[in-house]
């Protein structure tokens, strides 16, 4: 049982920059960040590959958005620029023990956090 611990949420206004951490138990090969707002689907954000450093966004977080590791720490971090009022959801880190292609799905990853809020102001 893999489990994650994530961190680093809060408020910002538009165009500020808030920083994920997600800490896990174990090392897994892929790590993500999904995100769910109210009322909506969760939806990937960022995926890595722990072994190598290959990640993937999601168009809406394209040139803003970086997924970074530390595997010392089996540690995945999101760093959030230029942030918008649409951003602000409730962030969830997830992951799983194999190579997780996009586009992201729940259903890929068998471990999640409980999640950290992000909320953007205008």
């Amino acid at each position: 049982q893999v489990q994650l611990v994530e961190s680093g949420g809060g408020s910002v206004q538009a165009g500020g920059s808030l920083r994920l951490s997600c800490a896990a138990s174990t090392y897994t090969l892929t790590m993500a960040w999904f995100r769910q707002a109210p009322g909506r689907e969760r939806e990937g954000v960022a995926r890595i590959y722990t072994n190598g450093d290959s990640t993937y966004y999601e168009d809406s977080v394209k040139g803003r958005f970086t997924i970074s590791q530390d595997n010392a720490k089996n540690t995945v971090y999101l760093q959030m620029n230029s942030l918008k009022p649409e951003d602000t959801a409730m962030y969830y880190c997830a992951a799983a023990q194999s190579f997780v292609k996009y586009p992201l799905q729940r259903a890929d990853f068998p471990y999640w956090g409980r999640g950290t809020q992000v909320t953007v102001s205008s």
